[in-house]
């Protein structure tokens, strides 16, 4: 769909320089999803991998996020062995609700309760980030951190548009649970990509 360089915005890379790809295509259908042109995959062209990866390599920055839409509906073994011999730490950013695919340095797992996650992703993930919308999604939170590796970060974070609502919601949680952390969306507000 695009890919630009940027600084992640969340979770445990926050602030770091970053290479964005996005893949086209998602069937998980979040109702807060804020890249919703993203699950279509058939309006966006298909690019080489020697093309994004060329992308990629032009700026200083060593990391490459996959993301989406639901980046893990296609294969992505030829594009993390690509970028990885290119010299790139490769992260994902998934629902976890596709098969794995790819070699992946950091798989930051987000959980969506329209279609959960399959398990064989649970141990893998290097950080487990929810997103809170409601105060049921506390729940959900503990469901998967109980299910992921004693190392996986836990990541709490205010959907968008209920930020002011949910957010102290948030920081009393974590006060009470004091093993997750707060994710904000940094990139929203020092307003980049």
């Amino acid at each position: 769909m695009e890919a630009f360089y940027t600084l992640q915005g969340e979770g445990y890379h926050q602030g770091k320089a970053a290479y964005f790809v996005r893949l086209g295509g998602c069937d998980v259908g979040c109702v807060w999803c804020d890249v919703k042109d993203s699950w279509e995959a058939g309006k966006h062209p298909l690019q080489s991998i020697d093309a994004i990866v060329a992308g990629a390599s032009a700026f200083p920055g060593r990391m490459a996020i996959v993301t989406g839409g639901e980046p893990l509906m296609h294969n992505l073994d030829a594009l993390t062995d690509a970028l990885h011999a290119a010299g790139f730490a490769t992260n994902i950013e998934t629902s976890g609700a596709w098969p794995v695919s790819g070699s992946w340095d950091w798989i930051c797992l987000s959980p969506k309760k329209f279609k959960a996650p399959l398990p064989e992703i649970l141990p893998l993930a290097n950080e487990l980030k929810v997103v809170i919308f409601n105060k049921s999604d506390f729940e959900w939170a503990e469901k998967y951190a109980a299910l992921v590796s004693p190392s996986c970060k836990l990541f709490l974070q205010p959907e968008w548009s209920k930020s002011a609502i949910v957010t102290p919601l948030i920081i009393d949680y974590i006060k009470d649970n004091p093993r997750w952390e707060f994710s904000l969306q940094l990139h929203k507000y020092i307003h980049v990509p």
